[in-house]
């Protein structure tokens, strides 16, 4: 005979090759990664200052309001760009980078370009961006091979000597002074995270701004396609100076500014003005100012401090291993709460790691990995909840046919729904048996199907008083009824909750018999209690098992039931009204022979304001 395999084996299989795929392939749930990461890296950020020999100029709001009466509109003449750099270079920087592009001839204005290019000619490291283009019409279109000493490119063992490119020089600055990089910055999902360090344009390699600068100054610069990003301090990390301020400090005679401001500085001229839209998507703000991002790259670069990412095969193996190790809890029928545990306190710990490892330069995406194992955790518990669940309605089900479901939820509560019913014991309880007198006179004018409504209408009756007395239906033997107190849960004063429960049956006997409307009829039951020890339990075989109690109790309260006939309705033993106390008043009705013992059996009948069931009866007997 095959084995089945079960359910958990093959849903981990499906579940490992989905979080494998997620992992290695897919990246649904990057997004998120990027949203937790974004948060540390900001939130990291605020605590580290920018280089300080990093400088920007701005073009901003400011200094297009003040320059306009001086040099008119932007776009301004490039003479006065000129001026600038002149009065920069002198106080000897490290190097001028504009962030404008100079793609197009001034024609209005030939001699402001020709001043421009002679402020530029001779001087080392100064630094203009250049843009990448598709072999179009508006694009300058050459073979790079010819142009490769002119724009910087690194020939590769992959170069295709006829490749050709498309770009947007600064065509207004002669070719000789050409120092150009590109300046891409990557937009992941929206949001900028890293820097274009090379494109590869059919092997020959093209510099990027950032790349180009440091690569000049001599620092170290990696030969790979892009960095991730290290970002410092929040939305201006970088030192600003308005370019109408610097402009306006060199017509002067004594100049108000430090003469040695930007002595061994880096500094980008750029344009912020909120009018012409330099601003990108970052971690750090929605509206970040593109010369902080060039800024940043070179930052980066210049103090070797670019973020890193991890290879995302140690996340795998991490993954798998924690699948395993619940996979194993659950086979082994662990308790799922520790697992549970676990995971919450592995959680907040990987993100205070993720954290942690920014200071050492790495970004760590941990969300994917936990949202794939808190899947499959809480797949396997929710599943392990519906099997409980199940098991919980079967039992009360099952158990709501002897037991209040009131009780049997208690009784679940303690035993567990796997295991209720399942241990017989000894207990001390108190057996009711319930017989009807008369029951042919009641069946023998009416149709099968009518005494058998009638026989369900009484045991309904009957049934709810001893659930509403916290008792147990043990069973029906034709028109008797069997039940018990004190067992499944247990009932200090079960002895005289069965009594009270006794009483109430036979007022409810009497409702039964108005309904019926029928004077002829002559029926009445008869009620047995008898306390003591019984064996209670799931009894019979495997197929088929029956909550019940047996013993001697369970005999004797038989036996007395079936003394109930011309003495009294209800008939209990000393022991049931000894137990009962002071809560009941009981009369007795004499001793009696029973079958199986050798000494005779005081009786009792339970006084109450009811009408005594036949005239030879006590007045107060029930």
């Amino acid at each position: 005979m095959k084995r089945r395999v079960g359910f958990i084996p093959i849903f981990s299989l499906i579940f490992v090759l989905i979080a494998i795929a997620e992992i290695v392939w897919l990246h649904k749930l990057q997004r998120l990664d990027h949203l937790l990461s974004d948060f540390l890296v900001k939130t990291h950020a605020e605590k580290l200052q920018a280089d300080p020999d990093i400088v920007i100029i701005t073009i901003d709001d400011a200094s297009l309001a003040e320059m306009e009466g001086k040099v008119g509109k932007w776009v301004w003449p490039r003479s006065v760009h000129a001026e600038i750099l002149e009065a920069i270079y002198q106080q000897q920087p490290k190097a001028i980078v504009f962030d404008l592009t100079f793609n197009e001839k001034d024609k209005d204005r030939p001699e402001s370009d020709q001043l421009f290019n002679e402020a530029i000619r001779g001087k080392q490291h100064v630094y203009f961006p250049i843009t990448l283009r598709s072999l179009n019409n508006d694009a300058y279109v050459g073979r790079l091979s010819d142009l490769q000493q002119a724009l910087g490119l690194i020939k590769t063992a992959q170069a295709d000597p006829g490749a050709r490119g498309g770009f947007l020089p600064p065509l207004a600055i002669d070719m000789a002074s050409w120092q150009v990089g590109t300046i891409n910055f990557n937009h992941d999902r929206g949001i900028g995270r890293s820097y274009d360090l090379y494109s590869n344009l059919s092997g020959w390699l093209m510099p990027s701004l950032p790349a180009k600068v440091m690569q000049s100054l001599g620092y170290p610069v990696p030969q790979q396609a892009e960095i991730l990003l290290s970002w410092r301090g929040s939305k201006y990390p970088y030192k600003r100076i308005s370019y109408s301020e610097l402009y306006a400090d060199i017509d002067r005679a004594k100049p108000l500014r430090p003469a040695n401001e930007f002595r061994n500085k880096i500094v980008i001229i750029g344009a912020d003005a909120s009018s012409l839209h330099d601003i990108r998507p970052t971690p750090i703000d929605n509206e970040y100012s593109g010369l902080d991002i060039l800024a940043t790259a070179m930052d980066n670069l210049k103090n070797q401090r670019a973020m890193q990412m991890p290879s995302q095969w140690p996340f795998l193996l991490v993954t798998l291993m924690a699948i395993a190790a619940i996979y194993i809890c659950f086979v082994k029928r662990i308790n799922a709460l520790i697992p549970a545990v676990a995971l919450s306190m592995i959680t907040p710990l990987s993100i205070v790691l993720a954290y942690l490892a920014l200071s050492q330069l790495w970004i760590i995406h941990i969300i994917t990995p936990l949202l794939i194992v808190w899947a499959y955790y809480f797949s396997l518990a929710l599943r392990e909840y519906w099997i409980v669940h199940r098991s919980y309605q079967a039992t009360i089900k099952e158990f709501g046919r002897y037991v209040n479901p009131h009780v049997v939820k208690d009784w679940i509560a303690k035993e567990g729904s796997e295991h209720v019913g399942e241990k017989a014991e000894s207990r001390n309880i108190t057996v009711l048996f319930s017989d009807i007198r008369g029951f042919t006179s009641l069946s023998e004018n009416r149709s099968p199907e009518e005494v058998v409504a009638l026989l369900n209408r009484y045991f309904t009756l009957q049934v709810e008083v001893i659930f509403r007395f916290n008792g147990t239906v043990d069973k029906f033997i034709g028109d008797c009824i069997m039940a018990f107190w004190g067992a499944p849960l247990d009932n200090p004063q079960h002895a005289r909750d069965a009594v009270m429960a006794a009483i109430e049956m036979s007022k409810v006997l009497e409702k039964f018999k108005a309904e019926l409307e029928d004077t002829n009829l002559d029926f009445d039951v008869g009620i047995g209690l008898h306390s003591g020890p019984a064996v209670v339990g799931s009894i019979g075989s495997a197929e088929r098992k029956e909550f019940t109690a047996i013993g001697d109790t369970v005999n004797l309260a038989s036996r007395i039931e079936g003394l109930t006939k011309g003495v009294s309705r209800i008939l209990v033993s000393a022991e049931t009204m000894q137990l009962c106390g002071d809560a009941l008043d009981f009369h007795p009705v004499g001793s009696y022979k029973v079958k199986g013992r050798e000494q005779e059996v005081i009786l009792f009948s339970p006084l109450a304001p009811i009408s005594p069931p036949s005239p030879q009866n006590d007045k107060d007997a029930i």
